[in-house]
């Protein structure tokens, strides 16, 4: 609530805090709310806000412009993340002080973002377990949320690129526990944002598991994605999971055409979604299997969880 509003009315109308309650509440309650933020019933507020020709929604325009603000801004960093623009997330992470975000939902999406983008570019490991514990041991102790699957799989990602392949395991099987038992009728009375954080637990899920050549269930993962995709309408992952699916159709030598059809699509999606990193690695694998076929292959083809990482930009 913005008491200045009230108090800059009040003194451009030349009204003292005796006149402005006269008859409404004691001087003594007005002035606890001026000088000490003690808000006074709704009914006394309402009428102290009428006599200065206020409502009491004004009072709070500013905080929920800034929330709107804030939560417009955490969810294009989001949008960001998806199409691995990773250098606009950590610039639109920093333009936000986490010290504005009074909504718990808005704290943990920014812990969240940060752990998950700060895991993607190798940086500390600490650093970005920290963002992860802020979710996990405070604001979803009761871990009711899917905030806390993606703390999962966020720390699942980070032990994987650490090689530690135990704790990886751990994490990612604690979010395909989640997955599993994900109630299709619940899902899908959520609003976009949830879908999309769903698709954010398939994909890196698929990855781990094909990186660990089990392409089986990655695939089945893949195809409950895509399925994803298709019944509601989201479309910022199609290009990473066709992309996927072609990795893992390369590793378990399937035909070239085969190969080729999913990377057709996963460029098609990826020209349609703006996703140049996705545009460039197809590039890459159409012109490698190429050299494969030709017998000219100077160097073996990337399996998946074998992308080029982003290097780790410096912390400032």
């Amino acid at each position: 609530m913005d008491i200045d509003v009230f108090i800059d009315r009040r003194k451009a109308l030349k009204l003292s805090q005796v006149k402005l309650c006269e008859g409404i509440c004691t001087q003594a309650t007005l002035s606890k709310f001026e000088n000490n933020n003690r808000i006074p019933s709704l009914t006394i507020l309402s009428r102290l806000c009428a006599r200065l020709g206020l409502t009491v929604d004004e009072l709070y325009q500013d905080q929920e412009e800034t929330a709107s603000r804030l939560a417009q801004a955490l969810d294009t960093v989001e949008e960001e993340l998806m199409t691995e623009d990773y250098r606009r997330v950590l610039r639109g992470l920093a333009k936000i002080n986490v010290t504005q975000l009074d909504a718990i939902p808005l704290k943990m999406q920014f812990y969240y973002l940060r752990g998950i983008v700060n895991t993607l570019v190798n940086r500390q490991p600490d650093k970005v377990l920290f963002d992860f514990s802020r979710i996990l041991n405070d604001l979803d102790e009761r871990h009711q949320t899917i905030m806390t699957q993606l703390a999962f799989l966020g720390s699942g990602i980070l032990y994987a690129r650490r090689q530690e392949h135990d704790q990886a395991v751990f994490y990612f099987e604690k979010v395909r526990h989640y997955l599993r038992h994900l109630e299709p009728t619940v899902a899908a009375t959520r609003e976009n944002n949830y879908h999309l954080r769903v698709l954010t637990l398939i994909y890196y899920t698929a990855e781990f598991y094909a990186g660990d050549t089990n392409y089986k269930l990655s695939n089945q993962l893949i195809n409950s994605g895509l399925n994803m995709c298709s019944d509601h309408h989201v479309t910022y992952y199609l290009p990473r999971l066709k992309f996927l699916a072609a990795q893992n159709a390369l590793a378990e030598h399937r035909s070239q055409t085969v190969v080729s059809q999913l990377l057709d699509e996963a460029l098609a999606f990826a020209r349609l979604n703006r996703n140049e990193v996705i545009e460039v690695k197809v590039a890459a694998m159409r012109n490698q299997v190429r050299q494969t076929s030709t017998g000219k292959a100077t160097k073996p083809l990337l399996t998946p969880g074998q992308e080029p990482q982003m290097k780790a930009q410096p912390e400032k």
